[in-house]
């Protein structure tokens, strides 16, 4: 038996992901345990269509085990991310590998590259202060330095999901993980990328045509094909459009004190954001702040974060527990070799999970509050406290 760990959006699935599925499978995996994103992700935009949807597909997609990751870690940066995915995977107890894809697919490029970051930031510290002061982002200014040291550790961190890779290593240092690295080589279109390539799509021109009503089966199963047809047609598409006057709401009703309070929000950015509650628009909101050193995706993510209420406060602890959104027979497997070596509780039931204390109270009142304000930007808005209510997908097939 060997188990992979998987990190995913699944937004939506589509054939790279199936590549990367049927690689880790090549490579040995028995059982793979998948730590999805739910209502919200890390781009700082509504999942296209509910987790416990995308969830049921994981498991009829290749995944065995599917754990919802908690949604202040969607929102939030790739080292938190990374961090918040990569805790629950060590905490199951259970995991022998995680296999993620990347731009490089050479682990030793990726550890090399992660090694030189790392050293590079310490010691180049004030370089890399004077270049941000100039307004560029973090990320930007340290590939500018390591640039002068390193070409090849550079141009590595240039990618995306080499750079998410780098963190995923960074997690299994951190957290002293006996979980193994294992990646695959990325072959589909590039990230974001607006062109497709033998099948192959990036997800976020999958999105578009989602949002067009086009037809999407050549890029992803056949199973998710029926699944977001069937969802257009019954207003279960999410589109962050639909929540840009609740927004707007917020933040007009919010002081610079409570702004100042929300996750990412330092440096003074809490009186640009402020100063941008005369926008008439979620477009406008967004462009009044964005600079060079704020990307879109970031403030996007502070939005949201703003408007589900999480706060810095939110983000000095990790999981208190996993909650369970699918699972097949080999993922019932995974459970009952994890059953003696949890760190954490894992269950279904948000409800029960919400009762292991102060913590887990808070983090389950984040992800129902994520839910019913996910509700409202779909077509066919939903009732709220939906979460409770919640039955997970269990595939016995």
């Amino acid at each position: 038996m060997k188990v992979s760990g998987i990190i995913c959006e699944y937004n939506p699935f589509h054939n790279g992901h199936l590549y990367h599925i049927r690689e880790t499978r090549k490579n040995g995996a028995t059982h793979i345990v998948a730590v999805m994103s739910g209502s919200f992700v890390q781009r700082g935009d509504t999942a296209v269509m509910d987790k416990l949807e995308r969830a049921r597909l994981a498991v009829r997609s290749g995944a065995d085990l599917v754990i919802e990751l908690p949604v202040q870690y969607c929102l939030s940066s790739a080292e938190n991310f990374a961090s918040g995915a990569v805790y629950l995977l060590n905490a199951l107890g259970a995991v022998d590998e995680l296999s993620f894809g990347s731009e490089c697919g050479d682990t030793q490029k990726l550890q090399k590259a992660m090694e030189t970051v790392g050293v590079t930031a310490m010691s180049h510290a004030d370089e890399i202060k004077g270049i941000m002061e100039k307004g560029y982002t973090y990320p930007r200014a340290l590939s500018s330095v390591v640039n002068g040291i390193d070409p090849e550790a550079a141009s590595i961190i240039s990618e995306p999901n080499n750079l998410l890779a780098i963190e995923y290593l960074r997690a299994l240092k951190r957290f002293g993980s006996s979980i193994e690295p294992f990646t695959v080589k990325r072959v589909s279109a590039e990230h974001d990328s607006g062109r497709t390539e033998n099948g192959f799509a990036s997800a976020s021109y999958i999105r578009e045509r989602i949002e067009k009503r086009a037809n999407v089966n050549e890029f992803t199963t056949s199973e998710w094909a029926a699944a977001i047809s069937a969802a257009i047609s019954k207003g279960e598409i999410a589109s962050l459009s639909r929540l840009e006057r609740v927004i707007l709401y917020k933040l007009r009703s919010s002081s610079v004190e409570e702004i100042s309070q929300i996750y990412d929000v330092g440096q003074g950015l809490e009186h640009r954001i402020y100063g941008a509650r005369m926008a008439g628009s979620l477009d406008e909101l967004l462009f009044t702040v964005k600079t060079k050193r704020y990307t879109m995706a970031r403030i996007r993510r502070i939005m949201l974060a703003l408007l589900i209420g999480i706060t810095k406060e939110d983000m000095k602890n990790l999981p208190p527990y996993g909650r369970i959104l699918a699972f097949n027979e080999r993922g019932r497997e995974i459970l009952a070799r994890a059953k003696d070596s949890t760190k954490i509780p894992f269950a279904s039931s948000i409800a029960k999970l919400s009762q292991l204390g102060s913590r887990a109270e808070r983090f389950a009142e984040l992800e129902i509050r994520a839910s019913d304000i996910y509700g409202l930007a779909l077509e066919t808005v939903t009732s709220a406290q939906k979460d409770y209510r919640a039955k997970i997908m269990i595939d016995m097939e």
